[in-house]
């Protein structure tokens, strides 16, 4: 039979080797597939309001309202957010790699799950993150 004093000193022995919560998961590499897909959405206006406001829901509080990832809480988390005003950021990202990131999530970016944004709405805003550069 195992101590308990044991089994809580193998514990705290393994959790002092957890990284500390503020240090953001390795980014998981997006599959090709994902990458060569292709916006299959004309945007209307419309579908880019809705793109809007989710973002102002989900993604504005860490990302800016404009994309210049100056969001309300990014220095209370001490985040490092790309600019996405700067035409520069998203030069030599496709759709396809964009669309995983929203869909998927990256580091400590939660995903955008099926049951709030479909796929389109995912696809119209990543219309909407390219327009914060054309500004």
């Amino acid at each position: 039979m195992v101590k308990p004093f044991f089994c809580c000193t193998l514990f705290l022995f393994l959790s002092s080797f957890q990284q500390p919560a503020n240090v953001p998961a390795p980014a998981k590499p997006i599959p090709a597939d994902a990458a060569r897909m292709v916006n299959p959405v004309k945007p209307t206006p419309e579908s880019l309001a809705r793109a809007k406001k989710i973002y102002g829901y989900d993604c504005a509080i860490c990302h800016g309202v404009n994309g210049d990832g100056k969001g309300e809480i990014v220095r209370d988390l001490k985040l490092t957010m790309k600019d996405y005003t700067n035409p520069a950021t998203l030069k030599d990202m496709t759709d396809g790699e964009l669309f995983y990131i929203i869909r998927t999530g990256k580091g400590q970016m939660p995903a955008e799950e099926e049951a709030r944004a479909k796929a389109d709405d995912v696809w119209n805003m990543v219309v909407l993150v390219r327009s914060f550069s054309e500004k």
